[in-house]
C-alpha cells in the first residue's frame, strides 16, 4: 500500500468451503509414523426418542399430486423411496435444455419427482454418500416455475421461500418440504444408494437418484400455499 492506514482496512481474501471435506488438525510430538485418534464416547449424547405417534412415515414414490393435500405445514415426515438432486448448476442447464426444446439427458425424467437441493459430498470407505445436508432453497425461486412446468411433484431443501414461490406452489398443487440444515452427516445416513444421472462434469453439483430410508424432513409449504416460516413465527408470538 503506498498509506499507511488501520489494519482493519487492510485487504483480506476469503475462500468459502461449502463442502464438507471432513480434515482435522493435530500436531505431532516427536517421533513419527501414523496419528492414532480415540473414538469418541458415544454414551456422552443423550439418547433422543422420536415422538412417533405424531410422525408419518411415507414412501415417496406412492405419492400422486392428488394425495399430497394430506400434508399440512407443520407435520414431520419420515421419507422413503427415489428421489432426485439438483443445485444451481443442474437447475440452470435443465432449464436451458427446456428453452432450447431439448429432451433432458437418458435416465433423467423429472415428471411427478422430488427435487432434493443438494451437493453431497464424496462417500468415502462403505459410505452411499458423504455428508449430505441441504442448500438454501431461496436460491432456486427463479428457476421453479420452469421446474414446475416440467412437472415436478415437490422439493426439497432449506429456509424460506419467496411469497412468488409459494404462490406457485399453491397454483400447481405441490409440497415444499425442508430437511435440517447443519446436520448433513446425520442426514445421509438415511441414504441407502447414490448414483449419478447426468452433468457429472459438474461435480457435486450433477444430478443424482437417491434412494432413502426415512429421511426425516418438515413440511414447509403445504399445497394450499401455508408456509411455516410465516406461521411459526406468529405462533411464537403468543407464547
Amino acid at each position: 500500500l503506498d498509506y499507511p492506514c488501520h489494519a482493519a482496512s487492510l485487504p483480506v481474501a476469503m475462500i468459502p468451503n461449502c463442502a464438507a471435506t471432513r480434515h482435522i488438525h493435530f500436531k505431532l510430538k516427536g517421533g513419527n509414523g501414523p496419528a492414532i485418534f480415540e473414538r469418541p464416547d458415544l454414551d456422552i449424547w443423550p439418547d433422543i426418542e422420536l415422538p412417533m405417534d405424531t410422525i408419518k412415515r411415507v414412501n415417496i414414490e406412492d405419492l400422486t399430486k392428488e394425495n399430497l393435500s394430506q400434508f399440512k405445514s407443520g407435520d414431520t415426515l419420515l421419507i422413503s423411496g427415489k428421489i432426485l438432486t439438483a443445485r444451481d448448476a443442474a437447475h440452470k442447464k435443465i432449464v436451458e435444455y427446456k428453452n432450447a426444446g431439448k429432451p433432458l439427458p437418458n435416465g433423467v425424467d423429472l415428471k411427478d419427482r422430488f427435487i432434493y437441493y443438494v451437493g453431497p459430498v464424496d462417500p468415502v470407505r462403505d459410505e452411499a454418500v458423504g455428508p449430505a445436508g441441504p442448500t438454501t432453497s431461496t436460491r432456486m425461486d427463479k428457476f421453479t416455475k420452469d421446474m414446475m412446468e416440467i412437472g415436478i411433484m415437490g422439493m426439497i431443501g432449506k429456509a424460506e421461500r419467496k411469497q412468488p414461490t409459494i404462490d406457485l406452489i399453491k397454483e400447481y398443487g405441490s409440497i415444499y418440504l425442508i430437511a435440517t440444515g447443519g446436520a448433513a452427516y446425520l442426514i445421509s445416513q438415511s441414504i441407502k444408494s447414490a448414483k449419478v444421472l447426468a452433468f457429472e462434469e459438474i461435480g457435486m453439483e450433477a444430478i443424482y437418484e437417491f434412494e432413502v430410508k426415512d429421511m426425516p424432513v418438515t413440511v414447509a409449504v403445504d399445497t394450499q400455499g401455508n408456509s411455516i416460516h410465516t406461521t411459526g413465527p406468529a405462533k411464537w408470538r403468543t407464547i
